[in-house]
């Protein structure tokens, strides 16, 4: 019940994304790899939870945490190219907070 409930953050920080790349005129470059990183945080963590080995479900935990941080170098840099708002980059950054930091705790205990 947990996974589920932490697979379902994923989810939303995706909807967050898509939902910016939306409403905003990005290049499609930019759209193209935002979507693509946010979908793979969820997918890789529904592909390791289904993984009978702890290295196996780790492996697929790390890739995930990249994903995030690859989202956040993105809003980044979006923000500073003066796309977003500081607003909205706070928003997104902390939506990706809570993520990344729950894969952290996972990839830590699959290490014992």
């Amino acid at each position: 019940m947990k996974f589920y409930i932490f697979y379902k953050k994923a989810k939303g920080f995706h909807t967050a994304c898509r939902k910016l790349i939306e409403n905003y005129k990005l290049p499609s470059y930019t759209n193209n790899q935002l979507g693509r990183a946010s979908l793979s945080i969820a997918l890789h963590i529904a592909e390791g939870a289904g993984k009978f080995s702890k290295s196996d479900r780790r492996n697929f935990f790390i890739t995930a945490r990249a994903s995030v941080y690859e989202c956040v170098a993105i809003l980044d840099i979006l923000h500073d190219e003066l796309t977003i708002t500081d607003e909205l980059s706070i928003l997104h950054l902390k939506s990706a907070d809570e993520p990344s930091r729950i894969l952290f705790t996972m990839i830590k205990k699959l290490e014992q």
